[in-house]
């Protein structure tokens, strides 16, 4: 017996709906980027990308060995959230004068998907590759922070943040804003001006802190700090008074009705249409910047930690944890980087993170998820050196330091390609913390400007990408999924 001819029309059609079964069953993962400030989130996500789609990753990642496996670029499904600029940034890293990309602001987000022949199944038996969607969701750390005041009053929030102010690394920079609110007087009738006044100074504590020492990024309300179109808004117009009664009329109702609407309409907004959406995330940590603000900085930066794991682990007696459940189960936490020092201390520095984690995890409460800690660097700018002096080895960096970096006395201007021995990482985690055994001026680490990289080489092969633990944070985050 003769089957029917297939006619041409009828094939197009077999395979339209082939394919449109190929996307219903093609799983997506939302991987959350972020990070403390300038810890390297848009550097991250330009190399993750450009290493999956165009390859040249060195080291490789071991699942594109086989050539099995591809990646691309799609057009991205939320059309209310803004692209992730990727061709920018990239061509920023490959110009002539490679400079690093703007670092993020607002949310973006891409899609990548991998594909790779299938392995039997119906994907097989309708002649389809498997694939797997990844959403790469771009956002503040600041803004992640803000999800622990979720489960704060206004008076839990006021009595965290003063305290903060007063320790003795931001005193001198609070200064002003603690004098000032020192003199208000809770009770008295509301006044916008006194308002407006205190947030100013709170911010410009802020921004002094910030400015002063990345290992202070923890610090927030986000927004005060990244305000975007919400600038000059009442909902920023507001600052921590520790003070009961809240008698309605008062300054201090006012203060707590803006803090409340910043909650309501800033923060919750936010967990609900993309945080509580994250199936994996990976948190940027720059602790070499803590390192070199010796104990007290590694204790800002624990502080930063701990509001990061309350918003990703939440107590099981939170508000977040009733709405979030166990949804993001797997999380890297990358201390970036890691090219500033000597290979030989990477596995230090993954340690100190790891305490670092640990520790705040331990304050948080925070319920467990798997996780795992890495050195990373995701555009490797300097190469190892090392010099043998009078019988002792230093272990050091080659690379071109940003103009206005300087280490003890010397100044660089952005030209010059030197060594640089930073000194040793605390053999003990422990000791990072240590005020004694991690002193400023103990390390000396300094910005590195991106290294010159070809955008084609000669033999029409992508250029090598140097990098460090970009393929590790990849297989972890992914690895359950890929064949």
């Amino acid at each position: 017996m003769r089957l029917p001819r297939i006619t041409s029309t009828s094939q197009l059609r077999l395979q339209g709906a082939s394919a449109y079964v190929g996307d219903l069953l093609t799983p997506t993962l939302r991987l959350g980027v972020t990070g403390l400030s300038r810890a390297g989130k848009t550097v991250f996500i330009t190399a993750l990308v450009k290493c999956l789609c165009d390859g040249g990753a060195v080291p490789r990642f071991s699942c594109l060995t086989d050539d099995t496996l591809r990646a691309y670029l799609e057009p991205q499904p939320d059309d209310d959230v803004p692209r992730f600029q990727y061709e920018e940034h990239l061509a920023a890293l490959l110009a002539k004068e490679p400079a690093w990309p703007q670092g993020t602001r607002r949310i973006s987000q891409l899609r990548l998907t991998l594909e790779w022949p299938s392995r039997g199944g119906l994907f097989e038996l309708l002649g389809l590759s498997q694939r797997l969607h990844i959403d790469i969701v771009d956002y503040p750390g600041e803004w992640l922070i803000d999800l622990a005041m979720l489960d704060q009053s206004f008076q839990e929030w006021s009595r965290h943040a003063l305290a903060t102010a007063r320790r003795p690394v931001f005193a001198e920079m609070a200064k002003p804003f603690l004098d000032f609110a020192a003199s208000v007087n809770a009770d008295a009738a509301a006044d916008e001006q006194v308002a407006i006044r205190g947030a100013e100074l709170f911010t410009r504590y802020l921004q002094e802190a910030r400015r002063c020492d990345a290992s202070h990024a923890g610090l927030g309300p986000g927004r005060f700090l990244l305000p975007g179109d919400l600038e000059g808004s009442p909902q920023l117009t507001f600052f921590p008074l520790d003070a009961e009664p809240n008698r309605p009329g008062s300054l201090l109702s006012l203060l707590a009705g803006r803090f409340a609407s910043y909650r309501k309409n800033i923060v919750k907004p936010f967990f609900e249409a993309h945080f509580s959406r994250l199936d994996r995330q990976i948190v940027l940590v720059d602790v070499l910047s803590a390192l070199n603000g010796g104990g007290e900085g590694m204790r800002s930066l624990e502080d930063g930690l701990e509001g990061v794991m309350r918003a990703i682990r939440p107590r099981s007696d939170s508000w977040l944890a009733y709405i979030l459940g166990r949804r993001i189960d797997r999380i890297v936490f990358a201390a970036t980087k890691a090219d500033h020092v000597h290979r030989s201390a990477h596995q230090q520095l993954e340690d100190i993170l790891a305490k670092s984690v640990a520790r705040a995890a331990k304050r948080a409460e925070a319920a467990g998820s798997e996780f795992r800690c890495i050195a990373l660097a995701a555009l490797r700018a300097t190469t190892d050196v090392h010099k043998d002096v009078q019988g002792e080895r230093l272990l050091g960096v080659r690379g071109t330091p940003e103009a206005g970096e300087r280490i003890g006395g010397r100044y660089f201007d952005g030209t010059q390609r030197v060594v640089v021995f930073p000194g040793d990482l605390p053999g003990d985690p422990l000791d990072a913390f240590d005020d004694h055994r991690a002193r400023p001026e103990d390390f000396g680490f300094v910005r590195f400007r991106p290294p010159r990289l070809v955008q084609q080489e000669d033999d029409g092969q992508a250029p090598g990408w140097p990098h460090i633990g970009l393929d590790k944070a990849f297989a972890f985050l992914f690895e359950d999924y890929l064949p």
